[in-house]
């Protein structure tokens, strides 16, 4: 088997590989190649026996997709974007990132198919932000897309591509609604919704961290384990279960930020928690308005996806996946 991960030097692109490279298989299948591809080149991954191509690569570029998929991939990620903030803020590139170069990927793939016949499974990693104010809470999962950013359009018009490349039988592709990863490790980044991992990850090592809202922000969160294990079932599921509706709003947990607090206060005690500094921020403010509370995800669980049912874990997923285990 030979999977295809774009934007493999992300986070989750990066925990999808080792996970991979781990189990050596996908579905029962070995996996004898992987094709890394990021605008910044990947990591090669150690210890996996099978081929190796670590690309540095535009997807949005002419010709990037094409060249990509010439060694017809069993399996496409479609991870790559830039995030909540810097597609708000730049939004030539976002819709240049987020749009053109999906809807490139699914032509490339297209036109291959005509050519052999060729039918890959793609996973897309879509986002929560396809929905937007006002909610209910729990969102059900026929609710309607309504996003109030531009990232969140422009992952909604990314699912209806899929859902459509989808119908004609181009791919058999599959959305995943990702919820918000936390604890992200690593450095922060551009996204708006860094803080929620930001006010975790810094006192967990002694590190001060802005929290940038007010702690009743209620949102929908998962471990980055799980998302990694969302990307695995969603390559191996049966599609015919899914049905014509191939965007899926996953499992997670509804935390108000001082419930995240609390989890924190609980597994590292006050002193880590001392080291939140309130520091409010209009823009990421407004922006939090919109963001979903929380998901009944009854058509992913009954599929068989799975995620934390505290925040204590999930603070302890972190704990032992980044921190060897230990404070």
């Amino acid at each position: 088997m030979h999977i295809l991960i774009i934007g493999a030097a992300g986070m989750v692109g990066r925990k999808l590989t080792q996970r991979l490279v781990a189990d050596g298989a996908l579905d029962g299948r070995e996996i004898d190649a992987l094709t890394l591809v990021d605008v910044v080149e990947p990591e090669k991954p150690a210890g996996f026996n099978g081929k190796v191509a670590c690309l540095t690569a535009d997807l949005s570029d002419a010709g990037t997709a094409e060249r990509l998929i010439a060694t017809r991939p069993d399996v496409i990620y479609h991870l790559a974007a830039i995030v909540s903030g810097e597609a708000e803020l730049d939004f030539e590139k976002g819709y240049r990132i987020n749009l053109d170069g999906t809807r490139a990927l699914f032509e490339a793939i297209r036109l291959a198919q005509k050519e052999d016949g060729y039918r890959p499974r793609v996973v897309f990693a879509s986002s929560i932000a396809v929905v937007g104010a006002p909610l209910p809470f729990p969102i059900p999962d026929d609710f309607h897309t309504t996003p109030l950013t531009s990232y969140g359009t422009q992952k909604a018009m990314s699912e209806l591509l899929l859902a459509d490349y989808s119908r004609h039988g181009f791919f058999d592709g599959i959305g995943i609604r990702l919820p918000t990863i936390c604890i992200r490790p690593g450095k922060p980044n551009a996204a708006a919704s860094g803080f929620f991992s930001n006010i975790l990850r810094e006192p967990l090592v002694g590190q001060e961290a802005v929290l940038p809202v007010p702690e009743s922000i209620r949102h929908w969160h998962t471990s980055p384990r799980s998302a990694v294990g969302f990307m695995l079932h969603a390559a191996t599921i049966d599609v015919d279960l899914v049905g014509p509706r191939r965007n899926l709003s996953m499992p997670g947990l509804s935390a108000t930020v001082g419930e995240q607090i609390e989890a924190l206060r609980r597994v590292a005690g006050d002193k880590a928690v001392s080291l939140i500094r309130r520091e409010p921020n209009e823009m990421i403010m407004r922006m939090c308005e919109g963001w979903a509370p929380g998901f009944e995800a009854k058509r992913a669980r009954e599929l068989g996806f799975t995620a934390e049912s505290s925040f204590d874990e999930i603070i302890r997923v972190h704990i032992d996946d980044e921190l060897g285990g230990k404070l």
